[in-house]
């Protein structure tokens, strides 16, 4: 009876073996399969992060050069004027070298120009930033 009994105490002894065993394979497969995951979503991250940076820095030079565009006197930002209520209209202004058709113009003084361009470019940069949070968060809740 001595030996029944060890050969039964044997075999449940290697059964909880290979249980045991077995559930730290899963565990293992798991971990590897979760860092596959989270090495694939910085990945992304990162992809995401490189594309804002330098959509960023486009948008930040195509500001400082419109800026510099403005300061010579390269470009003149202009704002169309509402006709005055008596009927006369206003002349509109020409352009260096240009005439310029349709409603009357008015050009802007290039300090309130420049100060404009300011403004669009921060709410610019603030809709990169958006778009990039955004990005961050699909990415992470995918």
């Amino acid at each position: 009876m001595n030996a029944e009994w060890q050969a039964k105490s044997a075999r449940q002894a290697n059964a909880y073996q290979r249980e045991r065993e077995a559930a730290a394979v899963a565990v293992v497969d798991w971990q590897e399969t979760e860092q596959s995951r989270r090495r694939a979503l910085e990945d992304r991250l990162q992809a995401n992060d490189k594309t804002y940076h330098q959509e960023l820095t486009n948008a930040q030079a195509s500001q400082a050069r419109l800026r510099d565009r403005l300061a010579t006197s390269d470009l003149r930002l202009s704002v169309q004027l509402a006709a005055p209520s008596s009927g006369s209209v206003v002349p509109a202004t020409t352009g260096a070298g240009g005439v310029v058709h349709g409603a009357a113009r008015g050009e802007l003084d290039p300090a309130a120009a420049q100060r404009i361009v300011a403004i669009t470019g921060d709410g610019d940069e603030g809709l990169k930033a958006l778009q990039a949070c955004q990005a961050y968060v699909l990415e992470v809740t995918r």
